[in-house]
């Protein structure tokens, strides 16, 4: 980090033009400032329009031809926060038009506002000129806007992860709503919504008034409409026995039945939305040229292989997997001073999904990837400094990262007998 401050500084000379811009949806601001944090004009209000985009060119235009008060300038940087993603079509439309872009951690922001004025007042205006003397102070990052088949794997990546969020959140109000009217239907099917037959019940008769009403014939009958063979008439009595002895709520049941029946359409609805994302990552993973080597990874599939890439870009525009470890917020801190020591966790400064995606990774391969399962049961039980299972995982994660990027580096398939080196070998196998 030192170095890559240093080498920052060294680009930004007496000739750089530094605009730091402080985004919100309706109106941005941007302050101007040269090498040494000293103010170049007034601050700038514009809309987050076409209109306003080209004014704020055209300010940055005029302070390099004609109207710089401090400097000639022939060189402009621009930051911002990536907060959100109303920041994004400023960016783009910038670096269309040909500027360099970086952004300026918020953290940063927040922690160095107070240094101008010891103020804890907060403001837009404020935020611009924070954000701009962090820049000359080279406290800035490049972003990474993916473009052409990873764009196309990032957008599918977040799809997934929205409809699978929204697929949990509608799983857990239906499994209250059987909590309330009928909990005694868990003991009859312990994956109510994963069964066909237990999801026909929910539709034809879910609660235990409907199911007497329709009776034992009827209830096979309706099962017998999905599950042909799987489900006989000791289910089906065992089903009623339990609505005959329910303590289930008996109020509001024609609104709670409607209220169940909108909710697992719409859990079908996105379930026929992960199909479809799923077939469309497959797709476009075969574009990308890494799709041999990161399925040659047991324990690795279609999905996984196309939201890592989707999530990181392409693994090879980083020079080392820690760099990706990094990226994902695996990196280890700890809070210490004087006689007080605090044990290390992972910063999570990167990015969720990655590193959600990551935990499943690594979850999946310690259960199914011998290797992974070895090195898993190694770090949870060696006779010190044993990690809990959660720590294991993420140096499982941060394992899989190393292998990913080597492959892909060397243009290799998986090979069991290169993924640990003679000495980890000798050490796995003395634990």
């Amino acid at each position: 980090m030192r170095n890559r401050i240093n080498q920052r500084l060294e680009e930004i000379t007496d000739t750089t033009l530094i605009v730091g811009v402080d985004i919100s949806k309706a109106v941005h601001w941007a302050r101007f400032v040269d090498y040494r944090g000293r103010e170049e004009g007034k601050a700038l209000a514009f809309k987050s329009d076409r209109k306003g985009f080209e004014s704020i060119v055209a300010r940055i235009e005029e302070i390099c031809g004609t109207k710089a008060l401090l400097h000639t300038y022939d060189e402009v940087i621009i930051g911002m926060e990536p907060t959100g993603h109303y920041w994004k079509t400023f960016a783009n439309y910038l670096i269309k038009a040909g500027y360099r872009v970086v952004c300026v951690n918020p953290a940063h922001t927040k922690k160095a506002k107070e240094l101008d004025d010891n103020s804890q007042t907060a403001s837009d205006k404020k935020d611009a000129i924070t954000i701009a003397r962090l820049m000359k102070d080279g406290r800035y990052f490049e972003p990474y806007l993916p473009q052409d088949i990873y764009a196309e794997l990032r957008m599918l990546s977040s799809t997934r992860f929205g409809a699978i969020k929204r697929i949990i959140s509608i799983k857990n109000t239906i499994t209250a709503l059987l909590d309330e009217y009928f909990p005694e239907i868990f003991t009859v099917w312990g994956k109510v919504l994963e069964a066909k037959s237990s999801r026909q019940i929910l539709k034809s008769c879910p609660f235990p008034a409907f199911i007497l009403a329709t009776g034992e014939a009827g209830v096979l009958a309706e099962i017998k409409k999905v599950a042909l063979k799987t489900v006989g008439v000791k289910k089906v009595r065992k089903l009623m026995e339990a609505a005959k002895n329910s303590v289930g709520a008996e109020y509001g049941l024609d609104s709670a039945r409607l209220r169940l029946r909108l909710l697992l359409e719409e859990l079908e609805m996105y379930e026929k939305h992960i199909s479809e994302i799923e077939l469309a990552m497959e797709q476009t993973l075969s574009g990308t040229g890494y799709s041999k080597q990161l399925l040659s990874i047991k324990g690795i599939g279609v999905v996984t292989a196309a939201g890592f890439l989707g999530e990181v870009g392409d693994p090879l525009r980083f020079q080392n997997a820690r760099q990706i470890a990094n990226y994902a917020g695996y990196n280890l801190v700890e809070d210490s001073s004087g006689k007080n020591k605090s044990g290390t966790r992972i910063s999570k400064r990167g990015r969720g999904q990655l590193r959600a995606l990551l935990h499943q990774m690594s979850f999946s391969m310690a259960g199914n990837n011998a290797e992974m399962n070895a090195l898993y049961k190694y770090l949870t039980s060696r006779p010190e400094n044993p990690l809990k299972k959660k720590q294991a995982l993420v140096v499982v994660s941060k394992k899989i990262i190393t292998i990913i990027h080597t492959l892909l580096k060397k243009q290799e398939v998986y090979s069991s007998e290169l993924v640990f080196g003679p000495v980890r070998r000798e050490i796995m196998k003395a634990a």
